[in-house]
């Protein structure tokens, strides 16, 4: 499909403009200029959105916790890992998009804002993650939500970050996760040279020169990129991880390594809904409101969570009732 006429415009209009791209920019300047691209495009209520912070392993971690209005006094928990490229982003840059996940979803979401490379290199991001998680469970029953019914969730490398806390709380005790969201997923490393990285190196968005310059700053030493906590798709053995849906975009570099992961896991017998996004390119979901198929695939992915966790209720409900005959 060709690529959307809106992202062309953007695309255009930035070239236009003269923006430079990330990798030609100090760190600072590039972490600027990827939050003008987050602009707020619309306010979406909810019955409460509320900041605190959690145990991490160097000190406490902002969370940024969104509740939905809803007759249940307890609902799923999902834990949101925002985009980044491992080097940017905030709480503020992914808030509406956290906002429309729990709206649609029907969970309270987390938020979680990990530490941020190059000042923290791999695998601060990965084990900010995973500890987040296990407070956020354990504070769960005061935050209105089951941490038994829990989801992970992700964009980007914040996808990436999502995935390796499924696989650490499948390897390192727990708690269990239900499901796994990611919308176009870093699941490897750039010299695996998957061939969108050919296709789409440049000219539409993230190009292959800058996801080289966010791995360069995540990473300290290039002989990790073959770890799994950092390329979750060169994990040795994905069974019994969560029931995972994953929407790739036609138009991104990472378009490849996302559907081969969503192999490897159907290879695994988990559980998985996977999908490219025609037309579309890395980063699609900051247009929601402006861009119905943006709007579309978050409403696939709440709609395939509400539907996870009705399943997986009902089946703890038949078996808590199923009992000896007499």
């Amino acid at each position: 499909m060709p690529l959307h006429p809106f992202i062309a415009a953007e695309l255009s209009a930035a070239s236009s403009a003269g923006v430079l791209p990330y990798h030609q920019l100090p760190i600072e300047q590039a972490r600027a200029q990827m939050k003008k691209a987050y602009a707020r495009q619309s306010v979406i209520e909810l019955a409460q959105v509320r900041d605190l912070q959690v145990r991490g392993p160097a000190g406490p971690l902002d969370v940024r916790i969104y509740t939905p209005a809803s007759d249940n006094s307890t609902l799923p928990l999902t834990v949101f890992f925002h985009g980044s490229g491992f080097c940017c982003l905030d709480l503020d840059t992914h808030d509406e998009i956290c906002r429309r996940l729990a709206l649609g979803s029907g969970t309270v979401v987390a938020s979680v804002d990990y530490r941020l490379a190059p000042e923290h290199p791999f695998p601060a991001g990965p084990d900010d993650c995973l500890a987040a998680t296990r407070e956020l469970v354990a504070l769960a029953a005061g935050l209105g939500a089951d941490g038994a019914a829990l989801s992970l969730a992700g964009d980007s490398a914040g996808a990436c970050l999502a995935a390796v806390t499924a696989l650490r709380l499948r390897d390192e005790d727990g708690p269990k996760a239900q499901a796994l969201v990611l919308w176009y997923p870093v699941t490897d490393h750039p010299s695996a040279q998957w061939p969108s990285y050919q296709h789409y190196a440049q000219g539409y968005g993230l190009s292959a020169q800058g996801m080289a310059w966010f791995w360069t700053h995540y990473l300290q030493d290039p002989a990790l990129a073959s770890h799994p906590h950092a390329s979750p798709l060169r994990a040795a053995d994905l069974r019994g991880m969560p029931a995972t849906w994953l929407m790739a975009a036609e138009y991104d570099v990472l378009c490849d390594e996302g559907l081969a992961f969503a192999e490897r896991l159907r290879q695994a017998d988990v559980l998985v809904q996977s999908h490219c996004a025609p037309g579309l390119n890395h980063g699609f979901l900051k247009h929601a409101a402006r861009l119905q198929p943006a709007d579309e695939g978050m409403a696939r992915a709440c709609a395939w969570l509400r539907d996870t966790h009705r399943a997986s209720a009902a089946r703890a409900h038949n078996s808590n009732h199923i009992g000896p005959r007499a």
